[in-house]
């Protein structure tokens, strides 16, 4: 199981939390997001930042455009959130990249992993809902690698990691206010998430 800090638009954060052992941190490219960052400022936060891998979220940019802002920037993964169907996977996969697609999403079906999320309306992440976390136990019962957002924080991540999923997305409950991150509220999760990962230790050894 693996941990991504999504929503990342500070290089001294990013730099943080790769020395916390965050496994991915994610890039916002929505343009109505609080947490969008340009190019040149992802450019600089992934050169701040050595270990973890960077994910590229996109909403609205046509495949041609998301792989060449994941080439500028040497990015391995990309999340999409929004109207990306099957075609759109497809030329991303061709380009070497690692697609993750919103649950229920068009896209989502031939994806490498699936999105759970919360819902708030109209928006497509970031809202600090807790998702369905039921959909987890679906999606893996029916082989598929699985990534679960919405309303995660150091309070339920214990709970969160019990789905089974394997990527858990931690956003909003790191936040003072939208897109501002705070390494106090990062530390915490860190200190939840080592003692999470030593309980599931334990419990594997056990049941060997």
């Amino acid at each position: 199981m693996k941990l991504k800090v999504c929503g990342i638009n500070d290089a001294e954060f990013a730099v943080h939390a790769a020395k916390l052992g965050v496994d991915y941190l994610g890039l916002i490219f929505a343009e109505k997001s609080p947490r969008r960052v340009t190019v040149e400022q992802a450019s600089e936060i992934v050169a701040a930042a050595s270990g973890p891998k960077f994910v590229g979220v996109f909403t609205t940019q046509p495949p041609d455009e998301i792989e060449r802002i994941a080439s500028s920037l040497e990015l391995n993964t990309v999340q999409l959130h929004g109207n990306y169907d099957d075609s759109a996977v497809s030329a991303l996969k061709k380009a070497g990249l690692e697609v993750w697609a919103l649950e229920g999403s068009p896209a989502s079906a031939s994806a490498d992993a699936v999105l759970v999320d919360g819902r708030d309306g109209e928006k497509l992440g970031g809202t600090g809902r807790v998702a369905d976390w039921s959909t987890v136990t679906k999606l893996k019962a029916a082989g598929r690698r699985v990534v679960l957002a919405g309303g995660i924080s150091a309070l339920n991540i214990g709970d969160a990691a019990a789905t089974g999923a394997d990527v858990i997305d931690v956003n909003s409950s790191l936040e003072t206010a939208p897109g501002v991150k705070s390494i106090d509220r990062l530390h915490t999760l860190m200190d939840a998430w080592r003692s999470e990962s030593t309980e599931r230790l334990r419990g594997s050894v056990v049941s060997r």
